[in-house]
């Protein structure tokens, strides 16, 4: 049996968490209810609760599911100790997630959709020339930007690219896609030629080269 002061510290921890939830549910259905009074006032702070890890759409219901596979890939411009600047290969980030969902019956939210996602959002505030559009432009550079820092850490890529210890001054992220080929039955014919759409160069902030994203 609890005491009564820790009956009161869960009271006050469960309470806390039923807000939490609650502010987050309401969140939600203002990103997704109709224009209204509310969202009309409030609308920014509705956006920068929802973007970019909570947003929601209709893409399951899409009557033209998506026919190509898009993968995301890295790569780094590491400064070694000697002060050269080396460039390392390129890092396949969505067969890296692939790799640990196929096969794994319970994969975690972030392998399937932290990095697509950063992509949709990417590719949604920005032009064809990679410029961005809207004031959105900015936070999903820095998203994007923050999970390829962090994969390059888990691939310990300043260390395989320079043979020993240095510092990550830039990335540079890219897509691949290539048409999903049809079925042996179809008479419809589809390149299978890759085709690639290659972002600039991101300079990486020095907390961030340092291991400051978590």
């Amino acid at each position: 049996m609890l005491s009564l002061r820790y009956r009161i510290v869960v009271a006050l921890a469960l309470a806390v968490v039923a807000v939490g939830v609650c502010g987050h549910l309401g969140m939600t259905f203002l990103h997704v209810a109709p224009a209204n009074t509310v969202t009309k006032e409030h609308g920014e702070a509705v956006d920068e609760w929802i973007y970019p890890e909570f947003e929601q759409n209709w893409k399951l219901f899409a009557p033209n599911p998506l026919q190509q596979n898009i993968s995301v890939q890295v790569r780094a411009s590491v400064r070694g100790a000697d002060g050269m600047t080396v460039t390392s290969g390129w890092y396949d980030l969505s067969a890296e997630d692939g790799r640990a969902i196929d096969g794994n019956p319970l994969p975690s939210h972030t392998q399937q959709n932290e990095l697509r996602r950063a992509w949709d959002f990417f590719v949604a505030t920005h032009d064809s020339q990679n410029r961005p559009v809207g004031l959105r432009g900015a936070l999903s550079e820095a998203y994007l930007r923050r999970i390829a820092v962090l994969r390059l850490d888990r691939n310990d890529a300043v260390r395989a690219t320079t043979g020993g210890g240095g510092v990550l001054e830039r990335v540079q992220v890219r897509s691949r896609t290539s048409n999903v080929p049809p079925p042996e039955w179809s008479r419809e014919k589809v390149s299978t030629t890759p085709s690639y759409r290659e972002l600039p160069w991101w300079d990486v902030p020095r907390d961030e080269a340092l291991g400051g994203v978590r």
